[in-house]
């Protein structure tokens, strides 16, 4: 077995990270269209919904990434949700040998990490920014509890894998670069060439995940519950406006 590149204390940090207006130019893998979208239908707040998904598996073999190194705090400015690509692992992507800069790699939707993986503050943004370069999935034996709520309610899936497995992965990966990965949240296994490995997701998040649902939406699913409510409040108290809707 190939042995891994990650060190089990601390992985090496990026050097200083540039300013939005001197970031590495845009990569150029064929950018994904962010596919997670918010809106309302009958009633209903919904994201993507995940069953299965197949798309090439990129290997990060390093451990301890932390959500600074995930998308630097420079690029945090922004008032909007999308167009955070540009600072995903901006410090590494400097280096032309940095996985993501591999012509196999660029338009990979899988990412398969080292173990405690988006340690550090809690930054929605991390999330984010994995979701607007194009990945539907992460791997890992071990993450930070916040960054895996902040994956679920985004609609990123969030799954451990046995640091024995991620290794094999990282083996097939490296014997066949560009090879793709299924996931199946519905089983809860990950299949890479003819091997299949089992994922943990708990019942919760699969659910989630699986109807689709943010934290809009699960509360929408008792608009009839509330609305009911709302109408036998007393009038002097506070209560919700009604949306405002564009002209």
């Amino acid at each position: 077995m190939v042995a891994p590149t990650w060190s089990p204390r601390r992985s090496q940090r990026p050097p200083p990270s540039r300013a939005p207006s001197q970031a590495p130019p845009t990569s150029k893998r064929e950018h994904v269209t962010h596919k997670f979208t918010h809106g309302t239908h009958e009633g209903s707040h919904t994201m993507e919904k995940f069953h299965t998904h197949t798309g090439v598996a990129a290997p990060l073999m390093r451990s301890n990434v932390d959500t600074d190194q995930i998308i630097p705090a420079v690029y945090l400015k922004r008032v909007t949700r999308t167009g955070f690509e540009d600072g995903l692992f901006a410090g590494w992507r400097q280096s032309p040998d940095f996985v993501l800069n591999q012509d196999a790699f660029k338009n990979a939707s899988v990412l398969v990490a080292g173990p405690d993986f988006g340690t550090g503050s809690s930054r929605e943004h991390a999330v984010w920014a994995l979701m607007d370069y194009g990945f539907r999935v992460v791997l890992s034996s071990r993450f930070a509890d916040i960054f895996k709520g902040n994956s679920s309610k985004a609609g990123l899936l969030a799954a451990n894998v046995e640091q024995s497995d991620i290794e094999l992965m990282w083996k097939l990966i490296e014997q066949n670069p560009g090879i793709e990965m299924t996931v199946n949240l519905e089983d809860r296994t990950a299949t890479l060439g003819s091997h299949t490995f089992n994922i943990e997701v708990d019942d919760y998040t699969r659910w989630r995940l699986m109807e689709g649902l943010d934290d809009i939406g699960l509360t929408l699913r008792n608009e009839e519950a509330i609305s009911e409510f709302e109408a036998g409040r007393p009038s002097f108290k506070p209560k919700t406006l009604p949306a405002r809707t564009a002209d």
